[in-house]
């Protein structure tokens, strides 16, 4: 049943959750640091988002620590190199709050560029920002160039190593790895004009390390056109998930999905 949340004009209905303002939400990719909007109608979007993903069952609460995230976003204006990004501001706390909120023992990102989407992240379990303890974060970017300086970047503002970035194809990283993953992150492009219908791939790789109750965020739900929407159709499938909401804050979206 759709509602309306007054304060941040957003509508809620079964399975999407959408903002009246996303489609002329606009970031400046090569400024992300950059104000868009005021801090409290961020705050109030986000809000509403996490309340609409905890009535779906997805999160079980919706509170986070605010002045940390906020110290976590300086730290990454300060510290990080970040050529370019399509993670808003809105994204950046809404990534943070979900990590806040569900506290991953074990966090992978499977497709990191720079750096900056993994961290926000990560962002809950280490550095500035960090509300909880972790066992180990890991990011995955498949070029080695970029993964070197994303790894260069996570080390200026977590000095533990419990995030890391490693060079590697996420397909692999998924199938070897030994641990529970209780949240999965995608944003990977797969080869030969696969784009991102690599995320199924990636997903079906990691699921038998997922326990119940894990998390799979995927970003582009909105602007990742056709190759997105075989893992759309299988996360949105009742007879594989629990639940999964398609979080429409900007024009690149983001499906939240429970295990």
């Amino acid at each position: 049943m759709a509602h309306e949340a007054r304060e941040s004009g957003c509508v809620g209905v079964a399975g999407e959750f959408r903002t009246a303002d996303w489609d002329q939400y606009r970031m400046d990719y090569g400024d992300p640091h950059r104000v868009v909007e005021p801090l409290e109608r961020e705050v109030a979007v986000v809000g509403d988002a996490l309340e609409a993903l905890r009535a779906a069952g997805a999160i079980p609460h919706t509170e986070y620590d605010t002045a940390r995230f906020l110290a976590h976003r300086e730290a990454v204006a300060r510290e990080f190199e970040i050529p370019w990004t399509a993670i808003s501001p809105r994204m950046q706390r809404l990534l943070y709050a979900l990590n806040a909120i569900s506290q991953p023992r074990v966090m992978v990102a499977a497709g990191v560029f720079c750096g900056n989407t993994f961290i926000s992240n990560a962002g809950a379990g280490v550095g500035p920002g960090a509300c909880y303890q972790a066992h180990a974060l890991i990011g995955v970017e498949i070029k080695p160039d970029e993964a070197a300086r994303a790894e260069r970047n996570v080390r200026r503002i977590d000095p533990t190593g419990i995030a890391r970035v490693l060079a590697a194809d996420a397909l692999d990283v998924v199938a070897k790895l030994e641990e529970p993953i209780d949240l999965l992150y995608l944003d990977a492009d797969g080869h030969r004009g696969q784009g991102k219908g690599i995320y199924l791939e990636i997903l079906l790789a990691a699921l038998s390390k997922m326990p119940a109750g894990s998390l799979v965020l995927a970003h582009n739900s909105v602007n990742g056109g056709d190759p997105v929407q075989p893992y759309l159709d299988y996360v949105r499938n009742p007879a594989n998930c629990r639940a999964s909401l398609n979080v429409i804050l900007d024009p690149e979206g983001l499906e939240v999905t429970v295990l």
